[in-house]
């Protein structure tokens, strides 16, 4: 008789097992990366001012950035992304902060404390951060004038090292000349 229940118990596992296999792998959406589509978003800014819609973008390179304040490598890249942000002022370039926090306030408080001047938004649902499939932070995604994802960066970087800046002024020239 044990042995009949322990066949069944496996069984019954194996069956469960195959079923969310399937469940879950026709129900994972593709990865967002390098060549998908920029998923769309409305966002307020912190702070009050306009909502920031993705499209409004469009014809632009976009740097979107995905962090939040409690997360120490995002404050420590922050004024790399401002000194880039300000040495490409005036170019079709923007850069976008999107951060994850509940609390407006505090990123108001952050926003101002380091001086930011680019875009931040508040995704404090997280929604458009799941959409990014962003849970890691800081991470963020270069988006081309097409709004195709033409790189996905993990972790903080020194955005205004001459290697991100390069690249970025190449993307900008190549697509004003083309």
């Amino acid at each position: 008789m044990p042995g009949r229940v322990g066949i069944w118990l496996l069984a019954a596992g194996v069956l469960v097992a195959a079923l969310f296999a399937v469940l879950m792998d026709s129900e994972t959406p593709p990865r967002i990366g390098r060549g998908t589509s920029a998923p769309g978003f409305q966002l307020p800014r912190a702070g009050g001012g306009p909502t920031l819609d993705l499209e409004q973008l469009n014809g632009k390179i976009v740097l979107l950035n995905f962090w939040a304040t409690w997360c120490k490598p995002c404050e420590d890249e922050m004024p790399a992304m401002e000194r880039l942000y300000r040495s490409l002022a005036g170019r079709d370039f923007e850069l976008v902060a999107v951060s994850v926090d509940e609390d407006q306030a505090a990123v108001v408080a952050f926003v101002n404390r380091l001086g930011l001047s680019f875009p931040v938004l508040m995704d404090s649902s997280q929604q458009v951060s799941a959409a990014y499939q962003t849970f890691r932070f800081p991470e963020s995604l270069l988006i081309g004038r097409d709004g195709v994802v033409l790189e996905r960066y993990v972790g903080p970087k020194e955005w205004d090292a001459e290697a991100y800046v390069d690249r970025i002024r190449r993307l900008l020239d190549e697509s004003a000349a083309g």
